[in-house]
């Protein structure tokens, strides 16, 4: 994991949620904090923040679901983004 990209994730999310204390694993569509609209905007923030392309294969819940996840699912793109 990248501590640099998973502050970056963790800043974003806590401006959109009340809780304060946001661990990397918790889950924020079990927590409720997330509908389609903001799914959506997600997704926008991780393209653009990490010039990263999200294809339809990965617009998994998985990838998104908490702080550690979505680090996780941004070091892969970012690795086969440099293989390539």
């Amino acid at each position: 994991m990248t501590t640099n990209n998973k502050e970056k994730i963790a800043d974003y999310l806590s401006r959109f949620f009340p809780v304060h204390d946001l661990k990397d694993e918790d889950d924020i569509f079990e927590l409720g904090f997330v509908s389609s609209m903001f799914a959506m905007q997600l997704v926008s923030f991780v393209e653009h923040e990490f010039a990263i392309e999200i294809d339809n294969d990965d617009l998994d819940f998985d990838n998104f679901r908490s702080v550690k996840a979505l680090d996780e699912f941004v070091a892969r793109k970012l690795s086969t983004a440099v293989a390539h």
